[in-house]
């Protein structure tokens, strides 16, 4: 039985050897392989909408997700995140301002600001 092993692990050494060695001749090294790309990024011409944060998937990289896309797609929300936050702190500002301006006797149209305005819902 110890035989049989010993001659066994010698071919498993041989095979793998002739074919790390001896394996592609006249082929040379492998190509490299482009990396994967993220299929369908965050659109460039439009503000990104639900629907796009919930399509987008990364690639798989040999470590994981591939770093940059990850980055670039949280840069790009980040930004837009920002923008629109700091769009509605001037339309509250500009709300506050006009209900304050408005004389007392009048009656300003009582618009909540958690929720938006008929018709304007985001479109997806």
């Amino acid at each position: 039985m110890f035989l049989f092993l010993v001659v066994a692990l010698a071919v498993v050494v041989a095979a793998v050897t002739l074919a790390v060695v001896g394996g592609g001749e006249g082929e040379g090294p492998l190509p490299e392989v482009a990396p994967e790309r993220l299929q369908d990024p965050l659109p460039p011409d439009r503000p990104v909408g639900r629907a796009d944060v919930d399509a987008l998937r990364f690639p798989l990289a040999a470590r994981g997700y591939r770093m940059a896309d990850v980055d670039d797609a949280l840069n790009r929300l980040a930004a837009e995140l920002a923008e629109r936050d700091a769009r509605i702190a001037d339309l509250e500002s500009a709300l506050a301002g006009a209900r304050s301006a408005a004389p007392h006797g009048s009656h300003a149209p009582h618009i909540p600001l958690d929720k938006p305005a008929h018709g304007h819902e985001d479109q997806q």
